[in-house]
C-alpha cells in the first residue's frame, strides 16, 4: 500500500522500519520540528527523522498541520492508502482522518480503552499494573476514542522501569501494525468499538510528579513512580533545604536491630532517615520502607549511598521533603 507515516520519537522508528520491509511503499514521512536539545541547545532531527532520511525517505515537518493548506494539499496530492500514526505528538485534525481511503490507523501503547492520553506507559507502571500492552485502531476526534482493530498483551516486570518497556513495546507494536494493515487491505479487519465506561486517562507528566511524598504514599507507590517516571521526571525529595535526586531506589521488607526497633517508634515520622551499615533508609506512609541506592545532590555528582554518606553525614534526625 502507498502509506503516509506520522511520527516522533524513537518509539516510532521499529514501526517505520517495519512497514518498509513489509514492502508498503512509504510516499511521505511527517515529524515534529527539529528541537534543541543538551545544555548548549544544538538543534537536533527527532528519531524517525534521522531513520526516514537514512532510507532516502521524503520527510516534512511541519510547525502546524490544523490550518496548513500547504501540507493539506501535499496529502492530497499523494492519495495514501492509509495514514499510520505513532507518537507523533499532534492532534490529527479532521481533514487529515478523510484523506486515506483506508483512515488513519494508530498503534497506542495500552490496552485501550484503559489509558488514554500522551503517558500510557508510564502511568501504567506508576500505578502498579500487572500487564499492558499495545494496540492499533482507527483514530477519530475524540483522543484515542476510536474502534480498535488488534491488541497485544504484555506483563510488566515487578522491577521494569519505563524505559525498558518503552522499547519492549516500540518493537513489539511494528508487526502488530504490518498485522492490522495486511487485515485492513483483505477487508477481513472487523474495528470494535471502545467501552468508553471504563476508560482511563494517561496525563502528560509533569515535573511535580517525580516528587516523592511519603507522607502520604507508601514504598510499593513511591518504587512505582520512580520506575514509571524514568527517565523523566525521576524521583526527587529535599535534604537539608538542597534537591535530592533518587536515581535507583529499592524496596525493603524490614530494617534489623536496633535501627528496626528506633524505627518502629517513629513509625508517625515518614521522611525520617534511617542510615545502617552505609545504607540509607527513608520510611514511607505505612511504616513502610525504600532503600536508596544511587542519589545525586544538588550541585553534586550521582554517587552510590555509600559514597554519599562518605561526604554527607547525616544527623540522626536528618528528614526528607
Amino acid at each position: 500500500m502507498k502509506i503516509v507515516f506520522c511520527g516522533t520519537p524513537q518509539f516510532a522508528v521499529p514501526t517505520l522500519e517495519a512497514l518498509i520491509t513489509a514492502g508498503h511503499e512509504v510516499a511521505l514521512v511527517v515529524s515534529q520540528p527539529d528541537r534543541p536539545v543538551g545544555r548548549e541547545g544544538t538543534l537536533t532531527a527527532p528519531p524517525v527523522k534521522q531513520a526516514a532520511l537514512a532510507r532516502g525517505l521524503t520527510v516534512t515537518q511541519p510547525e502546524k498541520i490544523r490550518a496548513n493548506a500547504e501540507f493539506r494539499a501535499q496529502l492530497e496530492a499523494i492519495a495514501p492508502d492509509a495514514i499510520v500514526v505513532v507518537a507523533y505528538g499532534r492532534i490529527i485534525p479532521p481533514w487529515m482522518l478523510a484523506v486515506p481511503r483506508l483512515g488513519c490507523i494508530n498503534l497506542h501503547a495500552s490496552l485501550l480503552p484503559k489509558y488514554r492520553g500522551a503517558a500510557p506507559i508510564q502511568w501504567a507502571i506508576a500505578r502498579g499494573d500487572a500487564y499492558t500492552g499495545n494496540t492499533t485502531m482507527l483514530l477519530e476526534e475524540g483522543l484515542d476514542t476510536g474502534p480498535i482493530l488488534l491488541q497485544q498483551t504484555r506483563e510488566i516486570a515487578p522491577d521494569e522501569t519505563a524505559v525498558e518497556l518503552f522499547e519492549a513495546l516500540a518493537h513489539a507494536g511494528a508487526p502488530l501494525m504490518v498485522e492490522t494493515l495486511a487485515g485492513l487491505a483483505a477487508g477481513t479487519m472487523k474495528p470494535q468499538p471502545q467501552n468508553h465506561e471504563h476508560a482511563t486517562f494517561a496525563p502528560l507528566l509533569d515535573r511535580e510528579d517525580g516528587r516523592m511524598d511519603f507522607a502520604n504514599r507508601g514504598a510499593h507507590e513511591l518504587y512505582n513512580r520512580w520506575r514509571g517516571f524514568q527517565p523523566w521526571p525521576g524521583a526527587f525529595t529535599a535534604l537539608n533545604g538542597k534537591k535530592l535526586i533518587v536515581h535507583r531506589m529499592a524496596l525493603t521488607a524490614e530494617l534489623e536491630g536496633a535501627t528496626q526497633t528506633a524505627a518502629e517508634q517513629n513509625a508517625e515520622e515518614p521522611g525520617r532517615i534511617w542510615v545502617l551499615s552505609g545504607r540509607i533508609f527513608a520510611a514511607c506512609a505505612g511504616n513502610t520502607w525504600v532503600e536508596f541506592l544511587e542519589v545525586q545532590l544538588e550541585g553534586k555528582k550521582r554517587m552510590t549511598a555509600t559514597e554519599f554518606l562518605r561526604g554527607n553525614p547525616l544527623s540522626p534526625d536528618a528528614r526528607l521533603g
